[in-house]
């Protein structure tokens, strides 16, 4: 190593050590209201990202705050942290999709919808519509090789896909010193890739999911756990987006199926 190298390293480890001794400094008038909790899209061919970002296909998976972009086939390692459904009420189309409401998971507001013609919406006869959605809140490997929090949600066509991801999560068994126990969702890594999919309206990508195993780092299980506490006392905040969005050419709207 040459004397110029070396001293650069060097250089380097000590900024570290000077950032360590001051970690998070800056950070103390920072509550979870002024934090904003990424989702991870796939990007459909409506994306509005396809034309900001380079490299950007449809089937990849999108990061709404970060704006980076992984590769599809690839697929991302996930930590799943806790799990909510929700059914969240949008403004009739042509209006912007704005956010009227998230119902809870008991509410029976779907018993007071009802189907148009031609479309699988759930509708209320106010013109709004309801969006029977699985949220998964996770740590995510980003490029860095850092996990970090962020939102998947999954509806529609998708809901299957979810339906298939908890039975893995409670089928995952191990042995303890009182016999077999199912461990808590957020020991366990998951491998979630993108796929593409059609029925008779269309295609898309939707999501393709494998169980890695079991969390090896303590850090990674530590912060897992305590995302999770935070979810499940309501610290955490969402802030939902329409993602029906308008075809600048014929103005036409675009759902994922």
């Amino acid at each position: 190593m040459s004397n110029e190298v070396a001293k650069k390293k060097s250089s380097e480890l000590s900024l570290v050590s000077n950032f360590e001794s001051e970690a998070n400094t800056g950070l103390e008038g920072m509550g979870q209201d002024d934090l904003a909790l990424p989702f991870l899209k796939i990007m459909t061919n409506m994306s509005p990202e396809l034309e900001t970002i380079d490299g950007a296909k449809t089937g990849m998976i999108f990061n709404s705050v970060s704006s980076e972009i992984y590769p599809g086939d690839q697929g991302i390692e996930v930590v799943p942290c806790a799990y909510q459904r929700v059914y969240i009420e949008w403004t009739p189309r042509g209006q912007g999709q704005g956010l009227v409401a998230v119902h809870p998971a008991t509410s029976d507001i779907l018993s007071r919808t009802h189907k148009q013609p031609g479309d699988s919406k759930d509708y209320l006869d106010n013109g709004n519509y309801i969006e029977n959605t699985a949220n998964y809140y996770v740590l995510f490997k980003g490029h860095d090789g850092f996990f970090q929090p962020a939102i998947i949600s999954m509806k529609s066509t998708q809901l299957k896909k979810s339906r298939k991801w908890n039975s893995m999560m409670t089928s995952v068994k191990m042995q303890g010193s009182n016999g077999a126990f199912t461990p808590p969702i957020y020991s366990q890594i998951y491998r979630l890739a993108t796929t593409k999919e059609s029925n008779d309206k269309g295609s898309w990508h939707g999501w393709e999911i494998t169980r890695i195993g079991t969390i090896e780092d303590q850090g990674v299980f530590n912060d897992a756990k305590a995302f999770a506490s935070s979810v499940n006392t309501g610290d955490v905040n969402v802030k939902y987006e329409g993602e029906e969005t308008a075809s600048k050419k014929t103005g036409e709207s675009h759902d994922i199926f």
